[in-house]
């Protein structure tokens, strides 16, 4: 085989598209991955896409880092801790945050070497005939060949024109990415959009300082969400101090010197003005697909932009396949990864599968919202009958003693076989916690399964367990309600 020929070419090394280049090699097969993203020197490739670089990885950081100051400021002094004047040092909070990044990004190369993955830099092409065209950032063009493609190259933020985000000054009205290097506290801050990715990037600056007004066009809060769990976190969230505003459209922003006015329709039709130091446009995202087909490619696209792929993310070309934010479902990482590792043992001949029907959900607020499986909503829309069994975590005693109460978790089976259909938490630990439902749920667990099983005591985890008891009505701990024999 030719050193331009690969039985393996990836086109995106997100969390897609690495662990799929790296679960080809370790199948066997020669494999490359193409990335065009470079550092800022110029001198190495920088992999991990979005999420690790400027979505995921270097937003938990800082909100790991605004938690701490919060706690520090608002809650050690009811432990018995006192720690004087503080001071916030957003430069050094933003380094760590890069420390972090870098030695991801550096460690999924050490893997990439480890698995003898050869790393090609430059803007990944599909060409016809599953040859795929790189070009280099000083225009250098090489054309390689490969007996299957996967196409990995991700999503970027939607930009809306009401809102512009000027790239060459992403410093007053900014995406999700400008938002992760605010030099210093904005003191006001509005967010368009009330979603994932602005509740967690406002809870990072409201916990530090900044006065947050999130901006939502929506009429309700979270709408994906179970809306039970979601009217809850609102509740939090509002009582945290977020500003969250529905039924609010915007119409237009005129930037005036360091400061940018925001002009909104509120919920009754009213034009309404609001000036901030920060404008973050956090309306969604959508699939990265410019420059990666060629006309003649053959690779067919939906009408919202994704490429198509059948349930196994095989294209229309046989021999091309594609994962994550460029496919259908939602664009989460780890669906991404998962679909990667899918599509590399099938390529290997293996008849690997994947359970779209359980991939959790999480939002990174604290309390954390997580979620799997069904909401009551889509359940009441299918027709499907079912029981609810909730546990608030101001009954859980380590959650009271951790002084994080806040929250609760909700679990959904179904009316006749009591198998798990869902799970929704807004609480302490809720991404690891749903976990467990998760797992529970490939195994076709019942609610009766979680409830005879023994949890350790004192855990978060006993809100699971007394929400999976409070399906059938025997939850032991529930306030105010009784059991049932």
């Amino acid at each position: 085989m030719s050193d331009n020929k690969y039985d393996v070419i990836v086109i995106g090394s997100g969390p897609g598209g690495y662990v799929a280049a790296i679960r080809a090699a370790q199948l066997g097969l020669k494999t490359a991955c193409v990335e065009k993203w470079v550092s800022d020197d110029g001198k190495k490739v920088v992999n991990g896409g979005t999420c690790l670089n400027v979505g995921c990885i270097p937003s938990k950081a800082l909100l790991d880092s605004s938690h701490k100051y919060h706690d520090a400021h608002a809650d050690f002094e009811k432990h018995g801790i006192s720690t004087g004047k503080l001071k916030l040092d957003v430069p050094k909070m933003l380094e760590r945050k890069d420390k972090v990044v870098a030695q991801m990004s550096g460690g999924i190369g050490g893997l990439f070497k480890a698995n003898k993955v050869a790393s090609i830099t430059g803007k990944g092409k599909l060409l016809a005939g599953k040859k795929v065209e790189v070009t280099t950032a000083s225009g250098d063009v090489t054309v390689y060949e490969a007996d299957n493609v996967i196409l990995a190259s991700g999503s970027v933020p939607i930009n809306i024109p009401v809102a512009p985000v000027d790239p060459a000054d992403n410093n007053i009205i900014v995406d999700s990415t400008g938002a992760l290097e605010f030099s210093e506290v904005p003191k006001t801050l509005g967010i368009i959009g009330a979603g994932v990715i602005g509740l967690e990037l406002g809870s990072v600056w409201s916990r530090v300082g900044s006065e947050v007004v999130c901006l939502e066009a929506m009429d309700s809060f979270l709408s994906i969400m179970d809306q039970q769990i979601a009217k809850e976190s609102e509740k939090i969230f509002r009582k945290q101090g977020l500003d969250i505003r529905l039924s609010c459209r915007v119409t237009g922003t005129k930037i005036k010197g360091k400061k940018v006015d925001v002009i909104y329709l509120d919920k009754e039709g009213n034009e309404q003005t609001q000036t901030f130091d920060k404008l973050i446009v956090c309306v969604g995202r959508r699939p990265y697909t410019e420059g990666l087909l060629a006309e003649d490619s053959g690779v067919e696209m939906d009408e919202r932009g994704s490429v198509f792929v059948d349930e196994n993310c095989a294209t229309n070309v046989p021999g091309v396949w594609a994962v994550g934010d460029i496919v259908r479902g939602p664009m989460l990482a780890h669906k991404a990864s998962e679909e990667g590792v899918i599509v590399a043992e099938r390529i290997a001949g293996q008849k690997a599968m994947m359970n779209y029907d359980v991939i959790p959900n999480v939002i990174y607020t604290y309390p954390e919202v997580a979620s799997v499986g069904q909401t009551e909503e889509q359940l009441k829309s299918a027709g499907e009958e079912y029981k609810v069994g909730t546990f608030p975590f101001l009954a859980v005693g380590r959650a009271v003693a951790a002084d994080s109460q806040d929250g609760m978790v909700k679990l959904i089976s179904h009316a006749k076989t009591d198998r798990i259909l869902g799970c929704h938490i807004v609480g302490p630990s809720a991404s690891d916690l749903v976990q467990q439902i998760a797992i529970a749920m490939e195994f076709g667990s019942t609610a009766e399964d979680i409830g005879m099983t023994v949890f350790g005591h004192p855990t978060f985890s006993e809100a699971v367990k007394e929400a999976a008891l409070a399906v059938n009505g025997h939850a032991i701990h529930m306030p105010n309600r009784k059991r049932k024999k």
